[in-house]
């Protein structure tokens, strides 16, 4: 079967592997000059199966109002004449009812669990390359009422086969001996052993290169005008140039875009783009930079080591399409990077970057088929789109090939 993936991100090209993987003749089509360049650039790093609990949870309201006016916050509402923002805002604190919450958790769950097992097995079959790390994610907690918060979600988080364990302060530092310098602000920590980290970039090209040898095309450099339908299917996919793109089946996997190209033909998602940040910094002999990858519990951020270099990236910002780099927020990271690892390289060579990632209200992804049988979609990641990226790609590998998927999705669409 003919395949086009619109869009060459971690979650397009991992959907272009499986498919490919599969037997089918598979084409990936993005604006941009290679892979990864967007969203999958610079984040976080975290393969983060143990984070189930969404943004969208019964304690996030009250936190918003306390970061109300705040531009270093860790979410951030601008406002805009935009209905969709306002109903998406909305729907937001809709899912932050707890039953509702509980019920996102549990689905985030199961996909971050069989996506990472499909990244095990994707990498012990290809031997790929990525700056990986194993030693688990490490939350780190300076406040006594902020870890006593973790821990009783961590009693929960069991629940759904995570692996967690606590720490006091003295574990922490034993597990990131780099923490010593902090050690006397510390409450305690949790730590996900199971939990990796790594490049998303590296990962997603190295990838790429690996669907090239099996046939994949690449049509970067195309950016992707609209979605042309007859007789209740897609027919085609017209690019800025003009040319038509013609297959079989489309997978949508243009993240924060999907829903400009979807609307026209009559089809309404609930993705909206939260636009993060991130640092990166170079080390040298002699810094001191934490192994292990990090969560900081209260700031909403997250680092991880990608080889010479520590990447930092976090906070949330209701801002539409707008990528622009707001080097206040950027320097509130490295002001707090440096807060915990003083002797973390130089933070006036720190590298900014923000992206927009795909988020639902829920944090759920939309993963399956719609209206059109020919046209599945891939998107509204959120914030987990390099913990999601192998098991949805593999969900939509099987739902093309009429397989079921080997774990249960139930927010499969269609």
């Amino acid at each position: 079967m003919k395949i086009a993936v619109l869009g060459a991100g971690v979650v397009g090209v991992t959907s272009a592997w499986y498919l490919a993987r599969a037997g089918h003749e598979v084409t990936v089509v993005d604006r941009q000059q290679a892979a990864a360049m967007e969203t999958s650039f610079a984040n976080g790093g975290q393969v983060s199966t143990s984070h189930a609990e969404p943004w969208a949870n019964p304690g996030t309201p009250k936190q918003i109002l306390k970061w109300l006016g705040r531009e270093d916050s860790p979410m951030l509402f601008r406002p805009r004449a935009d209905p969709r923002q306002w109903a998406w805002g909305l729907a937001f604190l809709r899912e932050c009812l707890p039953a509702r919450s509980r019920a996102n958790a549990a689905r985030i769950a199961a996909i971050n669990r069989y996506s990472r097992a499909q990244l095990l097995a994707l990498r012990a079959e290809t031997g790929i390359q990525y700056e990986q790390q194993t030693r688990g994610i490490l939350r780190l907690y300076e406040n006594r009422r902020l870890l006593d918060e973790a821990v009783a979600a961590a009693s929960l988080e069991r629940l759904h086969g995570v692996d967690l364990r606590v720490l006091t302060a003295a574990g922490c530092v034993a597990l990131e001996p780099a923490l010593a310098a902090r050690a006397e602000r510390i409450a305690g920590g949790v730590h996900a052993p199971g939990d990796e980290s790594g490049d998303a970039h590296k990962f997603t090209q190295a990838l790429a290169l690996l669907c090239a040898a099996r046939g994949v095309r690449f049509r970067y450099g195309s950016g992707i005008r609209r979605i042309e339908t007859a007789g209740g299917e897609v027919a085609r996919v017209r690019l800025d140039s003009g040319e038509a793109i013609e297959a079989d089946t489309y997978v949508m996997a243009l993240g924060s875009y999907s829903p400009l190209l979807l609307r026209p033909v009559g089809i309404s998602i609930p993705v909206y783009p939260l636009k993060g940040y991130s640092i990166t910094l170079a080390l040298a002999a002699g810094d001191v930079a934490p192994q292990i990858s990090l969560s900081d519990g209260a700031h909403k951020l997250v680092m991880s080591r990608l080889g010479e270099r520590l990447r930092v990236a976090g906070t949330a910002e209701l801002a539409g399409y707008d990528t622009a780099i707001n080097e206040l927020r950027c320097r509130a990271i490295v002001r707090r990077t440096f807060e915990l690892f003083p002797r973390a390289g130089r933070p006036e060579e720190a590298q900014f970057w923000a992206g927009l990632r795909p988020a639902t209200p829920g944090g759920v992804p939309c993963i399956g088929r719609t209206r059109y049988p020919n046209l599945l979609l891939n998107t509204g990641h959120g914030t987990l789109g390099w913990t999601m990226a192998c098991g949805s790609g593999a969900a939509i590998a099987d739902i093309v090939s009429g397989r079921k998927p080997e774990t249960e999705f139930r927010f499969l669409q269609g």
